[in-house]
């Protein structure tokens, strides 16, 4: 299955983390909108996500070294079955509307970011939904269990 994803993730704290050649970056203890896709393997890429650091689990993408921080944690997994590539109209959308972090996510297009920021969960998952929305996609919600 083939699709674009957005992570929903609370980090409990301020924070700081080292994020790949991005360097350090300052998260605020808040809720996180990550976008991504995955074109070629869309419930691999979202487990890869939801599943816990652990030695078997190379640090690759900007978003596996901010998950990998203790009280991060995903919360909500949106997603949308597409061939297309929507998650740079995603972003642009959510970019309106939410405090972003730059350079974050997007190396391989020319977004601004693909983490959005904020301290509501409500006013974020707000966004989310209809950036979807904006670009057609019908999309699944699923909640994230703690183990």
């Amino acid at each position: 299955m083939k699709g674009t994803y957005v992570l929903i993730i609370e980090n409990h704290a301020d924070t700081e983390a080292e994020i790949g050649k991005i360097g350090c970056i300052r998260f605020k203890r808040g809720f996180y909108a990550y976008v991504g896709s995955a074109l070629s393997g869309l419930e691999q890429r979202i487990g890869r996500h939801t599943r816990d650091i652990g030695e078997d689990k190379k640090l690759h993408w900007h978003i596996d070294y901010l998950l990998a921080n203790r009280g991060v944690e995903v919360k909500e997994v949106l997603c949308a079955e597409t061939k297309r590539r929507i998650e740079c109209e995603i972003a642009a959308n959510m970019g309106m509307h939410l405090d972003s972090i730059a350079h974050f996510g997007c190396t391989d297009c020319s977004c601004k970011s693909h983490l959005f920021f904020s301290t509501s969960l409500t006013e974020l998952k707000e966004h989310v939904y209809k950036s979807f929305h904006a670009v057609g996609e019908h999309f699944l919600a699923t909640k994230i269990n703690p183990v």
